[in-house]
């Protein structure tokens, strides 16, 4: 059965680089979140044939992680829409603070981007002539937001749940807690008489007793060994440098990693992947459908981040989401 959306309500789904979108129409259009700057074009593309030759008027993002906010400054550029943010970002985005809004920490881009409203939990919104409530969703991001519509039984989750699990958790890779605000969101999606689920990634889905069946799953084998949460960050953030990038030479992915702030943080806590210590000498080689590391330069010797992109390029192309061709990691 295909979920039923109410008429007002049109989303866009994105797949994985770009978060999905949520056009609302009726006496105002509005926007939920923007998708990736790489695929901005395509994000006004959308929402122009959608509206015709009307003008978008609002913008609102549930989370201001780069897939759902980097079509912010294009969207503001083509239409001047008025732009609502959580409200616990809002010094960071006057600032501009890339460091705070973890751009820099996850290598991932973000055009600056204004905004003259904030969102807190608790606030009452009007889109598509529906009423919508604005509730807390920490454990992903610990300032994310769900929009609930009660009379619809609509929810709005961002990346707080999916048909099969959630968002990374990245709060546990800084030592600060997610665990626990995960499973309390979940607790909360559980309370709501939910009916049609829009997730932030993923198609629109109506058996929300299953998907939060799978995501309290996912979060029990998370949280009972933490490395699986770095592991799986890891995984996740290569994954989408090669949706960004399309491939990746594999002699430059050790050097990448370690540019990015969040793959060192997980790499402390990851220690040991698939039951082998992530050390130093880790070596051997590139071999079809399996990755190994060359270990033909002497300094590779003592870099940890040639061992975590050997494991990390073998997971994918296991998991069959990247391929070997010659000297490319490339996306699948």
């Amino acid at each position: 059965m295909i979920a039923r959306l109410p008429d007002s309500m049109q989303v866009f789904e994105r797949g994985w680089l770009s978060a999905n979108n949520i056009l609302f129409t009726g006496e105002e259009t509005a926007l939920v979140d923007s998708g990736y700057v790489t695929h901005a074009p395509q994000t006004l593309a959308l929402v122009r044939h959608a509206l015709g030759g009307r003008a978008l008027d609002r913008l609102m993002n549930t989370h201001l992680h780069s897939d759902h906010c980097g079509g912010n400054a294009a969207l503001q550029a083509a239409y001047g829409c008025r732009t609502a943010i959580p409200a616990a970002e809002s010094a960071r985005v006057a600032a501009w603070d890339e460091d705070a809004l973890s751009y820099r920490a996850t290598g991932q881009q973000c055009p600056r981007f204004g905004f003259d409203a904030v969102l807190t939990p608790g606030d009452e919104l009007e889109l598509g002539g529906l009423r919508w409530q604005v509730l807390g969703a920490p454990g992903h991001d610990p300032h994310a937001l769900l929009l609930f519509c009660a009379d619809e039984g609509v929810l709005i989750a961002g990346d707080a749940l999916w048909e099969n699990g959630f968002g990374v958790i990245f709060p546990e890779l800084a030592g600060e807690p997610g665990f626990d605000e995960t499973r309390a969101t979940l607790d909360l999606i559980a309370t709501l008489d939910a009916r049609v689920v829009v997730p932030g990634h993923g198609r629109v889905f109506d058996d929300v007793p299953g998907a939060l069946a799978r995501a309290y799953s996912r979060l029990d084998y998370l949280s009972s060994d933490p490395r699986r949460n770095a592991e799986n960050a890891v995984k996740v953030l290569v994954k989408f440098l090669l949706l960004e990038r399309q491939r990746i030479a594999l002699a430059e992915l050790p050097l990448l990693l370690a540019s990015i702030p969040v793959v060192a943080a997980a790499s402390r806590l990851v220690g040991r992947v698939d039951g082998e210590p992530v050390h130093p000498t880790s070596q051997g080689r590139v071999d079809g459908s399996a990755v190994h590391a060359s270990n033909e330069r002497s300094n590779v010797e003592h870099d940890p981040y040639h061992a975590l992109a050997t494991w990390a390029s073998t997971a994918l192309v296991r998991a069959n989401a990247a391929r070997i061709d010659g000297p490319w990691l490339v996306d699948n």
